[in-house]
């Protein structure tokens, strides 16, 4: 008895060695391409981190140039965050450009918000931005413009669409 589980084990042992040993090239290859793959998420999650920072303190710094009245020079920063494709930071630097009057002329303001339009948004960000674009089209007197993007945020049921709803009211 005791001859016949010494017996399995051997075999199960015997079996386990040659199929490391018939498999080495395979089994290494696919240790390869997962540690290729563990490297790569973990790098690129490293380059997200530091473009993050740097939109970051480019914001900082065009915060600190506004605060200065250097409006030429925030409004460069901002344009330039935005063109990084940072989807917090852009976002945040249209709407310092258009609260500050930084950007007199509307239709780069306009080609900002179609900037911003191309990024990957979620749902809820962009009907935002619709909602910001809106806003700003009605400000620039282009009311029908501005009601149609309203109307498409009510239609999205988003969470925006009772502010769109009262604006429209207005």
């Amino acid at each position: 008895m005791e001859n016949e589980i010494e017996n399995k084990n051997l075999n199960f042992f015997e079996r386990v060695s040659n199929f490391f040993k018939n498999n080495i090239k395979i089994l290494i290859l696919s240790l390869l391409l997962i540690l290729i793959f563990i490297l790569g998420y973990f790098y690129l999650d490293y380059r997200q981190n530091i473009k993050n920072e740097r939109a970051s303190e480019k914001f900082i710094k065009a915060g600190l140039s506004l605060s200065l009245e250097n409006k030429e020079k925030a409004k460069e920063i901002y344009k330039e965050i935005i063109f990084s494709h940072n989807k917090f930071y852009s976002l945040m630097s249209l709407n310092n450009i258009i609260d500050n009057n930084l950007e007199k002329d509307s239709n780069e303001v306009l080609n900002l918000f179609l900037k911003l339009e191309k990024l990957k948004l979620e749902k809820e960000e962009k009907n935002l931005l619709k909602l910001k674009k809106a806003l700003f089209l009605i400000k620039i007197s282009n009311n029908a413009e501005g009601e149609k993007l309203l109307k498409e945020i009510v239609d999205d049921n988003s969470a925006w669409s009772n502010i769109a709803l009262e604006i429209l009211k207005l």
